[in-house]
């Protein structure tokens, strides 16, 4: 096997950089079975490329707030030979929010990837949340160092037991020396010695060691404590030497300052070895209980050192079973009384070091390193069947979320459904519009479709009401009302004018009962009128998807059927005078809901099968195709400043979910036509943006409340749930169970053909 590692690189001053140079080394043991031309993939913390003098083991380098070095890394292992990754998962180490950035790189790996959390949070943020989850689900297997991070995984981020493996974290191959030179050292020749390593930061509670050393040094009075260790980089950039100034004061203050020593230098890991195998105790007195591993507390454990720790929860498991003894956070009375009855006891101390050393003989890399060589091996050998596993549906429901209309009641009153919300909760205060409620309508009559949803059906008359309410006596429409019922304006827009004639025209249709229809076709005959005056070809694409539906119901109606040809002039008109060159586009840019207007087209065609139509539908949405999906996922035109003909690039961002729903409609109706399943393909790519199939690699689709994100920004998710995002989510997902079935009949029928041409 040959892998590639992804993770921070000695000569770099870090603890996963020290960990990851050393699992590289424990898994190339077995010459056998790995490749020494493995390599490493490094994070930098700074944009210089050369601020590390790496060894040449490390082939690239990944700037960590540079998002295109991420890509380029994908692309340089994916073409690279190697088998495998492994990735160390450490929040801070990579750029964006919380580490977003790394996201985009292990969804676009071809290889198999094993993913080491040295970091799970009890309570993670939702980001935090969603990032592990988003690892998990790319990774062949999440390795993690205790059991209660198996607990996290499980209970707190859902994800599969069968998914994780726990190998404890790796410690020295090393022996105690008969002739240590660290015991003849200063600090540590004649002295009975407190030991503390690591790079040093305010969390470390080094404090109370300090604390409880009077009443050590009353009974003890050669002890000395020696805290080993540089100043973290961070620490360093944002507050200098200000931490172990202050340490160096409060010894003062104690009168113990001639019994503590810092030892300011990053260390070998022999050197490290030499120095726990010459203390007498180790501590570690963290001030928090949430830390799931601790790597300086393996090494300790490792080498047969004597520990106490305060109670966190890598300390309650590795010295559990007379291992080694806790203090409570923060107690220097509990901590002194610890070390001065060890002191006291020899046996007792000398039993510690036994317990210790005894249990750290099964950590030791060679081993650790031999277990991951067969995690490894088994992510390759399950890669290479799902390559082999063909004949699979296109559509994978067990991927979809379990439908719900909880968000959408959340927002709804007996007015209608409210506009937005701030993360999860409706805001009241920006009261309802007509684009919204008219969505809803649809949304709720393919829900009593697909499911029977008597949750649906109960909501379908609020929105209708609402549509109703919002109408003019001339049959035009209002689109805002606030929360206390006040008109907000006198004629909405032309977009919310179409979509409410979409919707009307989808309840004709589909009417779960008479009455429905027969209001829905009152409104929808009184606002015909305007139809001759739509100008804006949002609105008039969004009118036409509209008509096609009431022609569906009443396909004699030749007033209609005037109006619906009518209003696909100016649209293939548009076509006609802005295509020019490799720009195949209605407008000279491509804004927001672009899909609409190929989708507007194919509508026609199916009810007038007029050629010219369905050639410019066709063609516009393959061009559609190649401006967003040119990645392999959807890109959808960003609304912040979106893509001219005469322009340099498309907008990437802020990705709207309005856009996805279009697209998702249009592949559907596409494949309605021409039964050909890449449309279906196409049209699943787009559903999967709201999944976390994006540029960020992040779902919009929020578990929890069951909402939708109101786009992808830059940075990440915009949070707020409004109706908008949250009605193209259900839509879309009610679209593709739909598409589903279609799938299910056509490779059905697919097969008998197969086994009658067999037989």
């Amino acid at each position: 096997m040959k892998i590639a590692y992804i993770s921070t690189y000695p000569p770099r001053e870090c603890g996963i950089a020290t960990f990851n140079h050393n699992l590289l080394r424990a898994i190339g043991y077995d010459k056998t079975a790995v490749s020494e031309d493995s390599y490493v993939v490094a994070m930098n913390d700074s944009e210089n490329l050369d601020q590390y003098e790496y060894p040449r083991e490390v082939k690239y380098q990944i700037r960590q707030e540079n998002q295109k070095d991420y890509i380029r890394a994908a692309d340089y292992i994916n073409t690279s030979l190697v088998d495998a990754c492994i990735m160390e998962h450490e929040f801070g180490i990579y750029g964006g929010e919380n580490g977003v950035y790394i996201l985009p790189l292990i969804a676009r790996l071809q290889k198999p990837l094993v993913t080491i959390l040295h970091t799970i949070l009890k309570d993670p943020s939702y980001m935090q949340l969603t990032i592990i989850r988003e690892i998990a689900k790319h990774s062949s297997r999440i390795v993690v160092m205790s059991h209660r991070a198996v607990g996290f995984l499980t209970s707190i981020y859902g994800i599969p037991f069968s998914k994780i493996q726990l190998i404890e974290h790796g410690v020295p191959d090393l022996e105690a020396k008969t002739d240590n030179p660290v015991k003849l050292s200063l600090p540590f020749k004649n002295k009975k010695v407190l030991f503390t390593f690591g790079l040093i930061s305010r969390n470390k509670g080094l404090e109370t060691v300090i604390e409880a050393l009077p009443q050590i040094v009353a009974k003890n009075p050669d002890v000395m404590y020696v805290v080993l260790g540089t100043t973290h980089p961070g620490v360093i950039r944002n507050s200098g030497e200000e931490y172990r100034d202050s340490l160096k004061k409060l010894a003062r203050k104690l009168n113990v300052e001639d019994n503590l020593t810092f030892i300011n230098k990053f260390v070998s890991e022999e050197q490290l070895f030499e120095y726990l195998t010459a203390c007498d105790m180790y501590i570690t007195p963290y001030l928090n209980e949430a830390q799931i591993t601790s790597g300086t507390l393996s090494y300790a454990v490792g080498a047969g050192a004597a520990v106490i720790s305060t109670p966190y929860w890598h300390a309650q498991e590795l010295l559990a079973d007379n291992r080694g003894r806790l203090f409570d956070f923060k107690d220097a009375d509990a901590l002194a009384a610890i070390v001065n009855e060890l002191f006291e006891d020899g046996e007792k101390l000398n039993q510690l070091k036994a317990n210790a050393y005894e249990y750290g003989l099964h950590l030791r890399w060679p081993s650790t390193g031999q277990v991951f060589v067969d995690v490894l091996e088994e992510a390759i050998s399950k890669s290479l069947a799902e390559k082999d596993n063909t004949g699979k549906q296109i559509i994978d429901p067990d991927a979809m979320p379990s439908f719900s209309l909880a968000h959408i009641q959340r927002l709804t009153d007996d007015t209608g459904i409210v506009q937005h919300a701030k993360y999860g909760i409706p805001n009241l205060k920006e009261g309802y519009c007509l684009d919204d409620n008219a969505r809803a309508l649809i949304m709720a009559i393919l829900a009593y479709q697909q499911n029977k949803s008597k949750v649906a059906l109960e909501l379908l008359p609020v929105y209708l009401s609402y549509i109703q309410y919002m109408q003019r006596d001339d049959g035009n429409f209002r689109n805002f009302l606030s929360f206390t019922r006040d008109y907000l304006d006198e004629i909405g827009s032309e977009d919310s004018f179409g979509r409410t004639i979409w919707a009307l025209g989808y309840l004709i249709h589909n009417a779960p009962n008479n009455s429905y229809r027969e209001f829905a076709r009152e409104l929808f005959n009184k606002s015909v009128p305007h139809f001759k005056n739509l100008g804006h070809l949002r609105g008039i694409g969004n009118t036409m998807i509209g008509l096609s539906n009431y022609l569906k119901a009443h396909p004699g109606d030749e007033h209609i059927r005037e109006q619906f040809d009518l209003l696909a002039e100016p649209l293939k008109a548009a076509y006609r005078e802005n295509k020019k060159g490799h720009w195949h586009w209605f407008e000279d840019k491509m804004t927001y809901d672009n899909a609409i207007l190929p989708l507007a087209l194919l509508s026609y065609y199916q009810t007038t099968k007029d050629k010219e139509a369905l050639d410019i539908a066709l063609e516009s949405m393959e061009y559609l195709s190649q401006k967003t999906l040119i990645y392999g996922y959807l890109n959808p035109v960003g609304n912040d400043g979106w893509l001219y003909r005469e322009g340099n690039s498309m907008a990437l961002y802020d990705q709207q979910a309005i856009e996805t729903m279009a697209m998702v409609l249009m592949y559907f109706k596409a494949y309605e036509i021409t039964h050909d399943l890449t449309y279906i393909k196409q049209m699943y790519l787009c559903y999967q943006w709201f999944l976390g199939e994006n540029s960020l690699h992040l779902p919009l689709f929020d578990h929890e409340t069951k909402g939708c994100g109101d786009g992808l920004q830059p940075h990440g998710v915009n949070r707020n749930q409004g109706a908008e995002s949250t009605l193209a989510y259900w839509i879309s997902h009610l679209v593709v169970l739909k598409a589903l079935e279609y799938e299910y009949i056509q490779s059905s029928d697919l097969t008998t053909v197969q086994k009658q041409i067999l037989s």
